[in-house]
C-alpha cells in the first residue's frame, strides 16, 4: 500500500520561462514516483521536462511578469480540467507570492500550507529580508536601501567596493531588458547609473556588502515546515562547483550536515511562523566564521532532490504527505550524497562517483526516465550556438571608435572586502533596509 494518498493529484507552477528548471523534473519525478499525478503549469515547449515519463500534464502558463490575479485565473482554469483538489507547488518565487497572497481563493480547489498570505512576500523581498534578519539577530551582509542615485553613489563608497547591487523584488525585474537581479558593481557612478533603472526594475534598488568567496563557504538548506511548524525532511548542503563560479547557482552540491546552520534555519521559520517548503542560501565569513543569510526562497530550490532520505523522503514528498494528512516514514539522513547539475559541470557528472558514500543523483539523467537526459543535450547545444552566435553579432554590430561602458558582471555574492559586515546599516531609521 502506497504511503501517499494518490487520489490527490500535484500541480507545479512556474512562470519563469528557463527551459532547464531542473527543479521542475526533481518535482514530476519525485512525486511521479510516489504514483502521484503530476500536472506543470510552465512553459515547457523547449524544455526537456516534457519528456519525462512521469508528468501526466502540460497547461499553459500565464506570462512571465503576470499579475497575482492572472496567476489565480490560470490557475483556477488547471483546476476545472483536473476537477479534483491538488497539491500546489509554486517553483518560482513570483508564484509562491501570488499563490499564498490568492490562497483563500484557491482553497477550495487547492492544498496549500497554512501561513499569512504576505510573509512569502516579505522573505523573498531582499530588502524586506534584511530588516528581518536585523530583528531576529541573525547574521546579513550589511545592506543600504539608497533613495536617489548620489546617495547610490555615497553608499557604494562607504560599503567598501566592489559592492552587491539587487533588486528588492526581483521576479518583478522584466526578461529581455538587459537587468539581472543581483550584479557586482565596481564604481560609485556604476551604482548611480543603476539606481536610475528603478522604476524599470519594478522595485527598489539594494546596495550589500560583499562577503569573500572561499573553499567551504557557501551552504544551503532545505526544509519542509509542517502544519505545526517543525521542520522536517531536508538538510543542510555544501556548495562545492557554481555557475557562474564562486557566485552562481548550485551546479555541484554535497549532502553535509552543518548543526550551526541547521539551527539557523529552524530558528528563522520558526520565529515567522513559516509554513510549507523552504531554500534559505548562507555564505561563512572567513574571517569571524559567522554564517550569513543570503536569501530566503518561498518554494522548493532547484536541487532539493539531493536531500532525498533512506526512506526516499524529500522537501515536495513531505509537503503532498503532511497536505493530504499522511504520516512521514522516518529515513535515515545520507550524509555525503551528491548532486550534479549535467549542463553546468559536465566534468562531474562524468566523474567516477569515488568518495560519495551517500550516493549521486544526477538532474537530468535518469536510469528509470531517460528521456530528458537524452533531449537535454540535444536541446543544450541549440541554447549554448544561439548564445555564442548573438554574442557574435554583438561583437561584430559594436563600433571600434565607441567607448563601452563596462558591463557589472552578475553574481549572487561574491568577494569583496575581507571584514565581516553584518545586519542592516547603522545609518538613520529612514535609510535603514526594509523601510518603505
Amino acid at each position: 500500500m502506497s504511503l501517499f494518498d494518490t487520489r490527490v493529484p500535484a500541480v507545479l507552477l512556474r512562470t519563469d520561462r528557463n527551459p532547464f528548471h531542473h527543479g521542475t523534473l526533481g518535482a514530476v519525478r519525485s512525486l511521479g514516483r510516489a504514483g502521484v499525478d503530476v500536472h506543470v503549469v510552465a512553459d515547457c515547449a523547449h524544455s526537456p521536462v516534457r519528456a519525462s515519463r512521469y508528468l501526466t500534464g502540460l497547461h499553459t502558463p500565464p506570462p512571465p511578469g503576470a499579475s497575482p490575479q492572472d496567476i489565480a485565473a490560470a490557475l483556477r482554469r488547471v483546476a476545472a480540467r483536473i476537477a479534483r483538489p491538488a497539491v500546489l507547488i509554486a517553483m518560482d518565487d513570483a508564484c509562491a507570492v501570488a499563490v499564498a497572497r490568492a490562497r483563500t481563493e484557491l482553497a477550495p480547489s487547492f492544498l496549500l500550507p497554512d501561513q499569512p498570505g504576505e510573509l512569502p512576500a516579505r522573505v523573498a523581498d531582499k530588502a524586506e529580508l534584511a530588516a528581518v534578519c536585523a530583528s531576529l539577530d541573525v547574521p546579513h551582509p550589511e545592506t543600504l536601501v539608497p533613495d536617489g542615485p548620489a546617495e547610490a553613489a555615497r553608499a557604494a563608497w562607504r560599503l567598501g567596493l566592489p559592492v552587491v547591487a539587487k533588486w528588492s523584488r526581483p521576479w518583478l525585474v522584466p526578461p529581455g531588458g538587459g537587468l539581472r537581479s543581483t550584479v557586482l558593481v565596481r564604481s560609485a557612478r556604476e551604482a548611480g547609473e543603476l539606481y536610475l533603472r528603478a522604476e524599470e526594475a519594478g522595485s527598489r534598488l539594494l546596495l550589500q556588502a560583499f562577503l569573500p568567496p572561499g573553499a567551504d563557504r557557501d551552504w544551503f538548506f532545505h526544509g519542509y515546515a509542517d502544519r505545526s511548524g517543525t521542520v522536517r525532511a531536508g538538510g543542510c548542503g555544501r556548495k562545492t562547483r557554481a555557475r557562474p563560479r564562486g557566485a552562481g547557482l548550485t551546479a555541484v552540491g554535497r549532502w553535509t550536515p552543518n548543526p550551526r546552520v541547521r539551527a539557523l534555519a529552524e530558528r528563522v521559520t520558526e520565529e515567522l511562523g513559516y509554513r510549507g517548503v523552504f531554500d534559505l542560501d548562507f555564505r561563512r565569513c572567513g574571517t569571524t566564521g559567522r554564517y550569513h543569510l543570503l536569501d530566503f526562497n518561498p518554494r522548493p530550490g532547484a536541487q532539493f532532490r539531493l536531500f532525498a532520505d533512506t526512506a526516499g523522503l524529500d522537501v515536495v514528498r513531505a509537503l503532498h504527505l503532511d497536505l493530504t494528512h499522511r504520516p512521514l516514514p522516518q529515513g535515515a539522513p545520507r550524509p555525503g550524497r551528491v548532486f550534479v547539475v549535467e549542463n553546468y559541470a559536465p566534468l562531474s557528472a562524468l566523474r567516477a562517483a569515488r568518495g560519495e558514500r551517500g550516493g549521486r543523483e544526477l538532474a537530468w539523467h535518469a536510469r528509470d526516465d531517460r528521456a530528458p537526459g537524452r533531449a537535454l543535450w540535444a536541446l543544450w547545444g541549440r541554447h549554448v550556438a544561439a548564445r555564442l552566435r548573438d554574442r557574435a553579432l554583438r561583437g561584430r554590430d559594436a563600433r571600434p571608435d565607441s567607448v563601452t561602458p563596462a558591463r557589472a558582471r552578475v553574481v549572487r555574492q561574491a568577494s569583496a572586502p575581507a571584514a565581516d559586515r553584518t545586519g542592516v546599516c547603522d545609518r538613520p531609521d529612514e535609510d535603514r533596509a526594509g523601510r518603505p
